[in-house]
C-alpha cells in the first residue's frame, strides 16, 4: 500500500470553550447542585411549586420586555423554519408568557418556582457568565402586601438555610423613586434616570449626576433631588419620615412610602433578624419592568460580588400577552454568582465525589462479596463507590483522599473469614473493626454527625 493509499488521521480540534461560557467539574458541580437542592426545599416550604419553560421562545415574547441592554445581549437568530426565535435572558419575562397562557388552569395566586439556564452575550465579570443558572421564585395574581413580605421572608430563609449567618436585604419601593419622579416632571424619563441611579453604587454620585442630564435629560436640579432622596439614612423609621415630605401631595409616593413600612414590619413579624433588613432608597433595579418593591442581597463579608438574590414587584408585564390582569412578585437567587462568593470566603467543601464511602477490592475473589456490602450500605441511604480496580492498598486511599472521601472500608481475605470490615476515617486516620451487619448503622451515624456532603 502506497503512502497515498493510507487512510488519514483525522485532524485533531483544540478542546476549548467559548468566551463567556464554562465547565463544571465535579467539585464545582456538587454544591451547585447542593445550592439547587436547598433552594427547592426552601421555595416548597412556601408552597411555591416547579414549573419548566422552552429554552426558545418567538423573539417577539422576549425583546422589550428587560431593557435596552437586554436586548442587545440577546441571542437571537432564525431557525430551520424561518422563524425569529430567541434565547431566553431571564426567566421572568416568559413566566409571564406562561401564565398568560396557561392562567384559566393555573388559577390565582399562583406560586411558581423555575430553576433553569439563561443566556446574555454580556461581558464576562467576576462570578458572572454568558450562560448561567437562575433560581426564581413568583407569586402570579395578587396585589397584597403580604406577597410582597413573603418576598423577603423567601430570600432570608434561603440564604440561612444555604449556610450564611452575615447577608443583608436591601429593600426599596419603585413607587417611592417614580412619585418623585412624577413630582420633579420626570415621569418621560423614569426609565433612564432610574437606570443611572442603580449605578450609584458603582460610578459614585457626581457620575452619575452627569449621566442623569447627559443621557437622561434632567437638568442638575432635578438630578440632585433624586440623588438627595438616594443619599438618605439613619434608622427604618427616620428615613421614612424623611420620605413623606419628598414625594408630599403625590398620591404614587405616598402609597409606595405606607407599602414599604408595611414591608419592613412584615419582614420583621416574619423573623427575620433587624440586622438583616436594610431600606435603600438608591436601588432602583435596572429593569424596566419593576413597579413596586424591589429586593436586593449582599453578603457582608463580600460585599463587592453584588447582589446574590434580587427581585421585584411587576404589576403590568403579562399586560402584553392577556387583557387580564395578573400581577407578580418575586425575586431570584444568583447561583453561579453566589458559588463564586463561597469559593472566594473558602466555605465549599474541596470533594469530587457525592460518596461518602470507598469500599476497597483488592481481593479478587472477594469482588461478589465487595459488592453485597455496597448494596447494604445504599440500602441505607449511604452512597458508596467500590473501586473498580485490584491495586494496592495505598493507592486506592490515594485515589480516596484525592475525591475527598470520608470513609473507607477496607476488607481482605481475614476480615472476610470474621464476617466483618475495617472503618477507616480517612480525616482522623483512625480505624475500627465491625461486623458487616453492624457497617451500614455505624457508618450512617458518624456520616450523620459530620455531614460533609
Amino acid at each position: 500500500m502506497s503512502n497515498s493509499d493510507k487512510p488519514k488521521k483525522p485532524q485533531l480540534i483544540q478542546p476549548r470553550t467559548l468566551k463567556g461560557f464554562r465547565d463544571y467539574l465535579p467539585e464545582t458541580m456538587i454544591p451547585r447542585e447542593q445550592l439547587i437542592q436547598t433552594a427547592k426545599e426552601v421555595y416548597r416550604s412556601f408552597g411555591f411549586g416547579p414549573i419548566d419553560t422552552p429554552t426558545l421562545e418567538y423573539l417577539e415574547i422576549l425583546t422589550g420586555k428587560g431593557s435596552d441592554e437586554t436586548d442587545r445581549q440577546l441571542y437571537k437568530f432564525q431557525d430551520h423554519g424561518g422563524r425569529d426565535v430567541g434565547m431566553r435572558f431571564d426567566l421572568t419575562v416568559p413566566l409571564a408568557r406562561f401564565v398568560a397562557q396557561h392562567i384559566n388552569d393555573l388559577g390565582t395566586p399562583f406560586k411558581r418556582y423555575h430553576i433553569a439556564p439563561v443566556w446574555r452575550g454580556e461581558n464576562t465579570q467576576r462570578g458572572r457568565y454568558r450562560e448561567f443558572m437562575q433560581c426564581d421564585f413568583d407569586t402570579i395574581g395578587t396585589l397584597s402586601v403580604a406577597a410582597d413580605i413573603e418576598t423577603g421572608l423567601v430570600i432570608n430563609a434561603l440564604l440561612s438555610a444555604i449556610g450564611f449567618e452575615r447577608f443583608t436585604i436591601h429593600v426599596n419601593n419603585r413607587q417611592i423613586l417614580n412619585g418623585l419622579l412624577e413630582k420633579e416632571g420626570l415621569s418621560e424619563q423614569a426609565t433612564p434616570v432610574l437606570r443611572s441611579l442603580d449605578k450609584l453604587g458603582k460610578i459614585g454620585a457626581e457620575k452619575v449626576l452627569t449621566e442623569m442630564v447627559t443621557t437622561a435629560g434632567t437638568t442638575e436640579q432635578q438630578a440632585r433631588a433624586v440623588l438627595a432622596m438616594a443619599a438618605l439614612e439613619g434608622t427604618h423609621q427616620e428615613i421614612l419620615e424623611q420620605l413623606r415630605p419628598l414625594v408630599a401631595d403625590n398620591e404614587l409616593g405616598q402609597e409606595g412610602v405606607e407599602r414599604l413600612e408595611q414591608i419592613l414590619t412584615g419582614m420583621l413579624a416574619g423573623g427575620v433578624p433587624s440586622d438583616r433588613i436594610k431600606l435603600d432608597v438608591a436601588i432602583a433595579r435596572g429593569l424596566d419592568y419593576y413597579t413596586g418593591a424591589i429586593f436586593e442581597t449582599f453578603l457582608d463579608d463580600l460585599p463587592g460580588i453584588g447582589s446574590v438574590c434580587s427581585g421585584g414587584r411587576y404589576d403590568n408585564l403579562a399586560e402584553l400577552y392577556t387583557k387580564r390582569q395578573l400581577p407578580g412578585i418575586g425575586a431570584s437567587l444568583g447561583l453561579d454568582r453566589l458559588l463564586a462568593a463561597m469559593e472566594e470566603l473558602g466555605i465549599i467543601a474541596k470533594v469530587k465525589t457525592p460518596a461518602d464511602v470507598l469500599i476497597t477490592y483488592f481481593d479478587k475473589s472477594a469482588l461478589g462479596k465487595y459488592l453485597e456490602i455496597a448494596a447494604s450500605l445504599r440500602s441505607a441511604g449511604i452512597n458508596v463507590e467500590v473501586y473498580p480496580d485490584t491495586k494496592k492498598l495505598g493507592q486506592q486511599l490515594k485515589y480516596a483522599d484525592s475525591r475527598g472521601f470520608d470513609y473507607a472500608i477496607i476488607a481482605g481475605e481475614d476480615e472476610l473469614a470474621r464476617d466483618s470490615v475495617q472503618i477507616k476515617d480517612l480525616t482522623t486516620g483512625g480505624k475500627t473493626e465491625h461486623l458487616i451487619t453492624d457497617a451500614a448503622s455505624v457508618l450512617a451515624a458518624r456520616i450523620k454527625k459530620t455531614d460533609p456532603h
